[in-house]
């Protein structure tokens, strides 16, 4: 595979009904976060509704295992057919070397190619259409993202609008700058010694940190509590308080926890990013946003390269787990956790 991988997003809760090229070319940025350049973009349908986008770095040569990826995916997802937008680079002159296999690949499946789009700059073109007169050779100028149906529809439902870039969305999540209040804070908290007699008091404290920064973040959309907030990233790189940490997520409060994560991310030191990055990347997965999750285990491998959950859920996101299988395994491991942190009550 190309050095970014498969990225695989589930937008279908909050997607429209595409009837257009134009519809398409819309709903595409919605769909990975941002705005794709050099990138082919797979798109399976299920009784005409958006299951997952598929999104890999277009390649130089045609790689017929990454072709298969794409198309055994399709068939996971219960696909009875598909949409294909690639975004050509500059540098090529012809597509059809990529586009025919992948056509190819979709037909042996069995499944319906809808549409296949080329997009080159400004403009783009169907590759399955053969009437010049709505698809000249030269391609139609490509519609306006902001005036479109598709765009008004998602804004209307609460989705934010895509990045302009994958460079803004990497941007999105850089570190906001080092608080030497809070450095100082995290030297004060205490470690734990797991030969000693703290460690269930430990990581009480962690748990316990971890509701009370969610409840602010519910009421005033921030916390002030500096030493709250060193407790809690020095607590989460013990397993017990991370797990428990994770299994606070519900549908009422992902989009209030999603946010808590996120500027965690951002204030975290060095050395402190890796256990907070993996959790705004669960929640982001859950939500829909493929794209933030995969830059938030770039975060967790940039400060710990070796970090064992974002390894286990960079191959589950490739693997293109459904985000309800989050949820079930909250709800499976969550209450272990309770028990062992404060009992079965």
């Amino acid at each position: 595979m190309s050095g970014a991988g498969l990225w695989i997003f589930h937008k279908s809760a909050h997607m429209t009904t595409l009837t257009s090229p134009h519809d398409l070319l819309a709903a595409v940025p919605f769909l990975v976060g941002y705005h794709p350049t050099n990138s082919i973009v797979v798109i399976a349908l299920h009784e005409e509704t958006i299951g997952m986008a598929m999104r890999i770095d277009y390649p130089e040569e045609v790689d017929l295992d990454q072709i298969d990826s794409l198309a055994t995916h399709l068939i996971r997802e219960d696909a009875d057919s598909a949409l294909v937008v690639a975004y050509v680079p500059d540098a090529v002159f012809d597509s059809e070397y990529l586009l025919s296999p992948i056509r190819d690949a979709i037909a042996m499946r069995g499944i319906l190619l809808r549409e296949c789009l080329e997009v080159r700059g400004d403009r783009w073109r169907s590759t399955i259409c053969g009437d010049d007169g709505c698809c000249p050779p030269e391609g139609n100028p490509m519609p306006s993202h902001e005036e479109s149906r598709v765009a008004a529809e998602q804004v209307a439902k609460g989705q934010p609008l895509p990045y302009g870039s994958v460079e803004e969305m990497r941007a999105s999540l850089a570190p906001a700058g080092i608080d030497p209040a809070l450095e100082k804070a995290l030297d004060e908290v205490e470690g734990i010694d797991y030969d000693g007699d703290e460690v269930l008091a430990h990581q009480r404290e962690g748990a316990i940190a971890v509701n009370e920064i969610a409840q602010e973040f519910a009421e005033k959309g921030i916390s002030e509590d500096t030493q709250k907030i060193a407790t809690l990233l020095v607590r989460l790189h013990d397993l017990h308080v991370r797990d428990y940490a994770m299994g606070i997520t519900n549908e009422e409060n992902l989009d209030t926890v999603w946010a808590m994560w996120r500027w965690l991310m951002r204030i975290a030191p060095d050395g402190y990013v890796a256990p907070v990055a993996t959790l705004f990347a669960v929640t982001s997965y859950e939500r829909g946003d493929g794209a933030l999750a995969q830059k938030a285990l770039e975060r967790a491998f940039d400060d710990d390269s070796k970090y064992p959950l974002a390894r286990l859920l960079r191959r589950s996101f490739a693997a293109g787990w459904p985000p309800s299988s989050f949820a079930q395994m909250r709800a499976d491991l969550h209450p272990k956790v309770c028990a062992k942190l404060f009992g079965e009550e």
